[in-house]
This record gives structure tokens, sequence and C-alpha cells, in this order.
């Protein structure tokens, strides 16, 4: 099968090669982590003909004797040439116990330059951070963006493209399926869905009330992009004969955040420059998830959708994202990226001036000349005149922009 190149990726990860960090890649299941390290094999094997380059995939049989750090250890440290240029590269390395000591190890002793994948936020957030600091770049790896959607399933850009992926969302995986044949794909989201919940959620974590999680995975869905407290989940799963404490439903969201299946978004106060930590608004990591636990009915969810993958367009640029606050409103996105920022609402269309006031008037009320936009789904685009310098543009547009 074709290997198409996801260059953007491959350039940042290439961008620090030997330069004495490893080199961690984090990301749900099935966003394109595993390929995104052969396509890192393929290009030391074309670009470092030289070099030992040592390729442990834990999905594969050949290496299922490698289960502790010990064992990796003993198995990589002879391949490599001693002072020359060798690599390590590791897909899945989360199922190799204690892997952080071996990594840990062959880091100080200067043996190789390290690259590893990985599916679990807690692994990586936890261990990494307290065991290895300082000696790791951490690279989010996210699934599709639009234009990378319309290259690996060859399509033209155009509202109907642009329909498909709002609808199925960015797995790379899909790229094998009929994207208009909606059974084989529901039949696919659904198998990653539930591989990342038994794998990554309930066996990890030692979940008991498996039903509870799962239907906490629903409310998040149908309200995504909306604030959530712990409070309005268990009054809404009271509501349904369900008795959960506040306890318990904050630990399970933060089951499903390590999962890295949905994202947290805090609340930014944009006059006082602070943050709000107690109250988020949570993304799915693919939007074509969200929908499959929303049944595929984009019927009155189609703004959600919007804000979900404007979101992730933000993420996949570089942008850390927050959600802003103002004494007149909320501003969707507050997108910072080293010195620059940029502010954007997201609605399906302005079809009327009350629309118009609340997505253009809170934009204009911050005082500052950062870029704003006005995302919308309207055919016809472009400001308004009492409204100078706010950028209004269709959708589309804006995932094709390198922002």
């Amino acid at each position: 099968m074709e290997i198409i190149v996801r260059k953007t990726y491959l350039t940042h990860i290439i961008s620090h090669l030997n330069r004495g960090m490893m080199i961690i890649l984090v990301g749900q299941r099935r966003v394109g982590k595993s390929f995104m390290l052969r396509q890192t094999h393929n290009w030391l094997k074309e670009n470092r003909p030289d070099a030992t380059v040592v390729y442990i995939n834990k999905e594969l049989l050949d290496f299922s004797h490698i289960t502790n750090a010990k064992e990796l250890h003993d198995f990589v440290s002879p391949q490599f040439t001693p002072g020359g240029d060798n690599y390590l590269l590791i897909d899945e390395v989360q199922d190799i116990e204690g892997y952080e000591n071996a990594l840990r190890s062959l880091h100080a002793e200067d043996r190789c330059q390290i690259i590893a994948t990985g599916s679990n936020a807690y692994i990586f957030s936890t261990d990494l951070s307290t065991r290895l600091a300082g000696r790791y770049i951490e690279i989010p790896i996210y699934g599709l963006s639009y234009t990378e959607f319309l290259e690996f399933h060859g399509l033209e850009d155009s509202d109907a493209a642009l329909a498909d992926y709002l609808r199925i969302g960015g797995l790379p995986g899909l790229r094998l399926y009929d994207i208009k044949d909606e059974i084989p794909v529901r039949d696919y989201l659904q198998g990653v869905y539930n591989t990342i919940m038994m794998r990554d959620v309930i066996a990890r974590e030692q979940i008991r009330n498996v039903p509870f999680i799962e239907n906490l995975s629903r409310f998040i869905a149908d309200n995504d992009g909306k604030l959530i407290t712990t409070g309005s989940i268990v009054k809404f799963m009271k509501s349904q004969g369900e008795q959960i404490s506040n306890t318990m439903t904050a630990a399970y969201i933060s089951h499903l955040c390590k999962a890295l299946i949905i994202k947290p978004v805090a609340r930014y106060d944009i006059h006082g420059k602070k943050l709000f930590e107690q109250i988020f608004k949570y993304y799915f990591a693919d939007h074509g998830l969200r929908n499959y636990l929303c049944g595929f009915n984009l019927r009155g969810s189609i703004e959600k959708v919007m804000e979900n993958v404007v979101y992730l367009h933000l993420l996949t640029r570089g942008y850390n994202v927050n959600v802003g606050i103002l004494r007149a409103g909320e501003i969707d996105f507050v997108a910072t990226k080293g010195n620059r920022t940029i502010y954007v609402q997201v609605s399906y269309m302005l079809a009327s001036e009350e629309t118009v006031e609340r997505e253009f008037g809170n934009l204009a009320a911050i005082k500052d000349n950062f870029p704003k936009y006005v995302v919308t789904m309207d055919p016809v685009t472009g400001g308004f005149d009492r409204y100078p310098g706010i950028n209004h543009v269709h959708l589309r547009e804006f995932l094709k922009s390198g922002l």
C-alpha cells in the first residue's frame, strides 16, 4: 500500500534529530503515529544510509519477547555501533513495562537517537515528566487535517468534500474505505472507539462502572464544545435514574482525557490575562468518533462539529488554544503560538442581525491588533464596514489557511 507522506509532521521530527533529545510521538490510537514512525524510518534509510536503525513494533509477534526495560536494553545495545550514527525507533513503547528506565539509560549512555510512539497520555505526562524531565521532545500527532483528507481520499476541494470531512472525521485508516458507504465507515469508527475504550480506559484504569463511562462519553459527544461541570453531568445522570458522585464523574472524565479521546479546553480571561481552570469545554481528538457516538446525525449539531474541526485545525498548526472570556460574552477560541495570537468565532450561518452582533461584536470588544476571524458556512463572505479589521471567512478557506 502506498504511504502518503505527512510532510509537516515529518519535517518537525527531522528538525529534532541528533539534538540531544528523545522524540516522543503522542496521540490517540489510529491517528497515524505508526505510519509517521515508518515514514521516519524510510527517511533515515534514504538520507542516512550508513546509520544503524533498530525498529521495534510492539504490535508484532516478532518483538513479543521484549516485555520489560532490561530486555529492551539488552536487545538493542549490541546492535549499535559505538560512537556511530544510531537510531532506536519503538512503536507503542508503553507496552514495555518500565520502558522509561531503558530509555533513560540509553539516553545517558549516548547510544542512540530515540524516537518512540505511545497512545496513553498518562504514561507520557506522568512517567516521562518525572523520570525523563528535560530529556525529551513531545510531538502530538492528530488525525488528518482537511487538506490531508483531500490528498488521502483523492478529492478536489469542494463543499461536498468538506461535508464528507465533517461527517467521517480524519482517521487515516478510512482511506481504505468508500467514504460514501456509511455502514462500513461506521463499523470502522466503532472498532477504533471500542479499542480505545477497552485498552486505554476500561482495562488500564480498571473501570468498574462500564455503563456509566459509556454514557459519559456519549454525554460529552452530545455537548461537544459546551461548558461542562461535574455537577451538570451528575444532575443529568440522576435525571436518567443513575446515581453517580461528583468524584467518580471527575475521575472518569480524567480517564477519557488520558486516553486522548477527548481534550479539555480551559477558559481564558482576555482582559485579565489569566486562566480559569474549574470549568472546561471538551472537544474530540477526532470528530468522526464524536459523530459515531451521536449516530452520525449532524442535523442540529453542525455548529458543534464545525467548532471541533476548527479547534483541531488550530492544534495542528501548533497553537495553544483556550476559550476566551470577555465581560460582554465569549470568544470561541483564543489561539497563541509564540508571540502570535489569533481570535476565532465559529457560527454555522450569519442568519440574523443578532448573530452578526454576537460574533463580530464580541471580537470588536477586544482592543488589540491581533488577527480576528469569524468562520461560517455562509456562501458569501467578507467583512462588515462597521466591524473593520475582522475577517469573515468560509470554513473551507479557513481550513486551507496556513495561519
